[in-house]
């Protein structure tokens, strides 16, 4: 420790207190360097991120232009799809209700069907009844249909037994 006062001893200038020129104008011209060379490593790091950056920013607002511009074609389309659902929705309303009176309709064609149904049932009971009478009246069509064949030959039989007497007495008679 001792060496080092008296360096710093040897340092100083005779005039205490006072820094000496030479020395001054040597750390301006070290502050003026540091400096120059600071401001030029800030001009090298500068034109480096000039050249990331600016094409970046660029970059970013093209895109966000672009995504501006499908943010508002996507509002345009919703809007759209939304008048069009609006519309659709109305037309389709009345259509459930034309189809809901359409089903009433439907409905009381049916229990109307139900009822001529139900008459038919009853009206098929009668015909069981009239199918009895018609196997009835059959039975007698074939009766009659057996008593016209035996009149027709029993006329047969009268018609030869009296041919020959009559033609001998059509022969008298004038007209």
């Amino acid at each position: 420790m001792p060496d080092n006062q008296a360096q710093r001893n040897t340092v100083e200038s005779p005039h205490q207190g006072e820094p000496d020129e030479d020395e001054h104008t040597r750390d301006v011209e070290l502050n003026a360097y540091a400096i120059d060379r600071l401001a030029q490593a800030f001009e090298t790091s500068a034109r480096r991120w000039e050249l990331i950056v600016y094409p970046s920013l660029f970059a970013f607002i093209i895109l966000a232009a672009y995504g501006f511009y499908l943010v508002f074609s996507l509002a345009k389309d919703v809007h759209y799809l939304a008048v069009s659902v609006d519309s659709n929705m109305a037309v389709m309303a009345s259509n459930m209700q034309a189809i809901s009176n359409n089903i009433n309709q439907m409905s009381t064609d049916v229990r109307t069907m139900a009822v001529g149904v139900a008459s038919i049932s009853q009206d098929v009971d009668v015909l069981e009844s009239m199918l009895v009478s018609i196997e009835g009246l059959e039975q007698s069509i074939q009766s009659m249909t057996f008593t016209t064949a035996n009149m027709q030959g029993d006329m047969a039989d009268m018609n030869r037994s009296i041919k020959r007497p009559m033609t001998f007495m059509n022969r008298f008679m004038p007209w």
